[in-house]
């Protein structure tokens, strides 16, 4: 009888606090949340794609606009932008919301394109407005900026605006 009395009141305790959690707006699934995507005007390149940090995202040549193919050491060095299960890319700024998707990451989960163009970071990028990675041939091949209608910009930087 006991562990029956036992039973209900956990059973009533355990529906009150969805309920309330449900109330609260914590049901327990939790939304993963957006991937910005946004541009920022970067000396000599003109307007690129950048993160919600402001930091200069690139596209690798190898990737040939439909595939990740930076894995492993490279992706330590060119880190993927990575979307959770369940998250949307949205743009800001000149990017175009058309133009962004998502690809099958071969090192698990999934990565945000542009135009096709899986999107990665570049770790010696340390502050907003960088490009230190612009025209680098790197870990198997070229790495360029994207512009907000997707084109591949190919400048290559002097020195003083890495």
């Amino acid at each position: 009888m006991h562990k029956l009395l036992l039973l209900a009141l956990l059973s009533a305790a355990s529906a009150t606090c969805l309920f309330a959690g449900a109330a609260l707006g914590t049901s327990g699934s939790t939304r993963a949340a957006p991937v910005r995507i946004s541009t920022r005007t970067v000396p000599k390149l003109g307007v690129v794609l950048v993160n919600a940090k402001g930091r200069t995202l690139y596209m690798f040549v190898p990737d040939k606009q439909s595939k990740v193919t930076c894995v492993k050491t490279c992706a330590a060095v060119w880190p993927p932008v990575k979307i959770a299960s369940g998250a949307k890319a949205v743009a800001g700024g000149q990017a175009k919301a058309s133009l962004l998707g998502s690809d099958r990451n071969p090192a698990g989960g999934r990565v945000v394109t542009y135009n096709g163009w899986p999107l990665y970071a570049y770790v010696a990028d340390t502050a907003a407005g960088q490009a230190k990675g612009q025209a680098l041939n790197l870990n198997g091949g070229y790495w360029y900026v994207l512009s907000p209608a997707g084109k591949v910009i190919k400048t290559k930087l002097a020195g003083g605006y890495r």
